[in-house]
């Protein structure tokens, strides 16, 4: 700012004698009136006598009154005249002072002003560019989503191929759709953000362009009053202006004045303050989102640990079960194989009986008697028969076990295959894929 004190001058010292008018002189004139005189009819349209002496000296005292009277009234003219120049000389001096001193005093005002404006304008830059950073953590922990969620339907899918029973809706699968949910919540809460954070950065720009052009205006406003307390009666660049001292209809004053930039600076730090709390509540946000996505990877994660326990315990049965099958099995073919070699065990002798009975039905006369030996013969043939159908009804129901015990193989070794295929599944496809889960500082928009 341009110092104005260099500008003024010393009061003027006030005038030794005081301005007042001067007394009239008044003076008594001989009268012409005597007998010789020539006043009367004679005189009112010409003279046509000679003046008379005291006439004379009456006009030489005239003249001399009159000279002496346009004499003082010039003195004093004169005197009045350099008061009046003495005074108004002072008065524009201190008239030029004070309006020197007032231009000096705006001049501090609007540097003050600017320099609020000019502050405040940097501020906002620097806050604009905080919520521009916090925007692309936003972008970023948004396109970050986008693999968890892929992750989850994957996972989804992939389990939609596991086979009967195995094909449930398990504690996995409920995880899997919450961290699916919630990971489109997610996405829904960080595009409203970042749209008002969108929002928030054109509102800060708004505000700095009108604090720019209201201190670019008293920028220019500045220069020129600086150029104008520079001015003084020995500049060459004045010239008269009769016309400058009109008011526009359109200025503004100093309440208006002071109050328009108080309000630009009052509304643009309201939104460098909505700016600020929107960047802690997007701190927040990015945070909790980040901190919810993890924890539900977390439990997805142990779910999956839990039903990979279940089927490999699942699995461990089934085997441990299809190993004693195999081995019932093995050891009924092997009683079957008795069973069998029993009944060919029991059909000599039953061919010996009944070849014994046929051949003494065929002793003649009265010595086909039944005696202790033919009725010995016909016990022995249906004990072999009674035997023999024991023997292969019994046949008959081990081989029917035999039968269910294949099926039962067949059944937990499907199982088995069930389990197998879901333990691929959930190990080698699920949990693989999940590997691939962003660390928590990606999906915070850091990375």
């Amino acid at each position: 700012m341009a110092q104005t004190d260099v500008l003024l001058t010393k009061q003027p010292a006030p005038q030794t004698v005081p301005a007042c008018e001067l007394p009239p002189k008044l003076y008594d004139v001989a009268r012409n009136t005597g007998a010789h005189s020539s006043a009367g009819l004679a005189t009112a349209g010409f003279r046509t006598a000679k003046y008379l002496v005291d006439e004379w000296f009456q006009n030489s005292y005239a003249s001399y009154h009159q000279a002496f009277a346009d004499r003082d009234q010039s003195e004093r003219q004169r005197h009045e005249s350099r008061q009046l120049a003495a005074e108004t000389g002072a008065l524009a001096q201190r008239t030029q002072e004070d309006s020197t001193r007032k231009v000096g005093e705006r001049l501090q005002d609007m540097h003050c002003w600017k320099s609020e404006l000019q502050r405040e304008v940097g501020e906002l830059v620097a806050e604009t560019d905080l919520m521009l950073a916090q925007k692309l953590r936003l972008e970023r922990a948004l396109d970050a989503t986008a693999v968890p969620f892929s992750i989850a339907t994957d996972n989804l899918q992939c389990r939609e191929r596991r086979q009967h029973p195995d094909l449930v809706r398990d504690f996995v699968e409920m995880e899997l759709l919450k961290e699916a949910e919630l990971i489109r919540n997610i996405q829904e809460l960080l595009k409203r953000t970042i749209m008002q954070a969108v929002n928030q950065i054109r509102m800060n720009r708004e505000r700095k362009e009108l604090c720019e052009m209201n201190w670019s205006d008293k920028v220019e406003a500045y220069n020129i009053d600086e150029t104008c307390a520079r001015y003084n009666n020995q500049s060459t660049e004045v010239q008269f202006h009769p016309h400058s001292t009109k008011f526009e209809e359109s200025a503004s004053t100093p309440e208006t004045w002071a109050r328009f930039t108080q309000e630009n600076l009052q509304r643009a730090e309201r939104e460098r303050l909505a700016s600020f709390n929107l960047r802690g509540l997007i701190d927040c946000i990015l945070r909790d989102t980040s901190e919810d996505l993890r924890l539900q990877c977390d439990s997805v994660t142990l779910a999956f640990g839990r039903r990979l326990e279940e089927l490999e315990d699942a699995r461990h049965k089934l085997e441990h079960h299809l190993n004693k099958v195999l081995r019932e099995i093995a050891d009924q073919e092997h009683n079957i194989a008795e069973l069998k070699q029993a009944i060919r065990d029991k059909e000599v002798p039953l061919k010996v009986a009944q070849t014994r009975l046929y051949q003494r039905s065929q002793r003649p006369n009265v010595e086909l008697c039944r005696d202790t030996a033919q009725v010995r013969l016909v016990s022995e043939v249906e004990e072999l028969n009674r035997s023999l159908s024991a023997l292969k009804e019994k046949l008959l129901e081990v081989e029917q076990s035999l039968r269910n015990l294949e099926d039962t193989r067949m059944s937990l070794e499907k199982d088995i295959a069930v389990k197998t295929n879901s333990i691929f599944i959930d190990s080698q496809k699920c949990m693989a894929h999940r590997a691939r889960y962003p660390t928590i500082l990606r999906l915070a928009g850091y990375q």
